[in-house]
């Protein structure tokens, strides 16, 4: 009860700020007929909005610090439960291996661009992972690998969210001006949109084929998640330390080297696949881990000083709008030699 009562001021604000969110994306739906900022995206705007004008006692840190560390952590385990690897492998290597190509040519590219326009390390990592895997799931799973902090993924978040929803609002457009066939519309949309649901968004004009393409393709994105975070943690500064002056046991070293919830993803996608998951769980699963993912978010904008952030602004526009634009490049070139009709 004493550890619930520590928490209880900071989860509460998290929840608020959360509710806060969600309340003005519905707003948003039944003004516009869409949300044009989602819900994770207005949770760390209201939280660090709240963070500028008021800095939160010690008594609030608690909770902040467990729906920053403890809940996304969970939200990305939950996230394996939306990746089939039975839907992967029945795809067929050859889209596999584009996929993943793409991504590791996109990641590489990306840093470099970011590094190139005098971004830090970290935030260059951030968004070329975010803008090749995707987006806000993977800033935020790569976030504690790097020893990237609030502000870090702030400045990421905030960005490469701003051009997701021109991404979707963009690609229809491609359709007819690339002169693009639904399938390879549909390859393209979920090769570079950041989320899902803004694939489906982006491709539902094309029709089925299109969403269900556009769909594989991206959870295909999704599952690069893992590997590419196992990756981050063998060779991030932190990691290397630990390997040389930590204590010489295998498990501290895997420890340092996989977090917990890398191993949890792949378990559930594995799951998944098997049918140990049912059906009828899928969506609830899918929910909590999206609330888990907003309430995380909240928390860190309420750690985040807007006037920091601003002054990463324009390299990190930059940054931002030069990857997704090889993002494309790339995505297209491949989609036109790789065969598809």
């Amino acid at each position: 009860m004493g550890c619930l009562w520590r928490v209880a001021p900071g989860l509460t604000l998290c929840l608020g700020v959360t509710g806060l969110a969600i309340v003005i994306e519905r707003l948003e739906a039944e003004v516009f007929g869409r949300a044009w900022l989602e819900s994770l995206v207005l949770a760390i705007l209201i939280g660090t909005l709240i963070r500028t004008a008021w800095r939160p006692g010690r008594r609030f840190q608690g909770g902040i610090h467990l729906c920053g560390k403890t809940l996304l952590d969970i939200a990305v385990v939950l996230l394996g439960a939306s990746v089939s690897v039975a839907a992967v492998a029945a795809a067929g290597p050859r889209l596999f291996g584009m996929v993943a190509g793409i991504v590791v040519v996109a990641i590489a590219g990306s840093y470099g661009m970011g590094r190139l326009l005098g971004l830090p390390h970290r935030i260059a990592t951030l968004i070329a992972c975010g803008n090749s895997i995707c987006g806000n799931s993977a800033i935020a799973a790569v976030a504690p690998v790097i020893g990237a902090d609030g502000q870090d993924v702030a400045t990421s978040i905030a960005f490469t969210a701003v051009l997701g929803v021109g991404v979707v609002l963009a690609l229809p457009l491609s359709m007819g001006v690339l002169h693009l066939s639904a399938v390879r519309y549909g390859a393209l949309a979920g090769l570079t949109a950041y989320a899902v649901p803004q694939v489906i968004a982006a491709t539902a004009p094309a029709g089925v084929l299109a969403v269900q393409l556009g769909t594989l393709v991206k959870l295909m994105r999704v599952l690069m998640l893992g590997p590419v975070v196992l990756l981050l943690g063998a060779v991030s500064p932190n990691a290397l330390a630990d390997r040389v002056t930590g204590p010489n046991t295998l498990g501290r070293r895997l420890a340092g080297l996989m977090p917990w919830f890398i191993p949890g993803f792949l378990a559930l996608a594995v799951a998944r696949t098997l049918g140990a998951v049912p059906p009828m769980l899928l969506a609830p699963i899918g929910h909590l881990a999206g609330l888990f993912t907003i309430m995380s978010m909240a928390a860190l904008g309420l750690g985040t000083d807007l006037r920091a952030v601003a002054q990463a602004g324009a390299r990190a526009i930059a940054a931002v709008s030069f990857s997704l634009l090889f993002l494309g490049a790339i995505s297209l070139g491949l989609i036109q030699l790789s065969g598809l009709v």
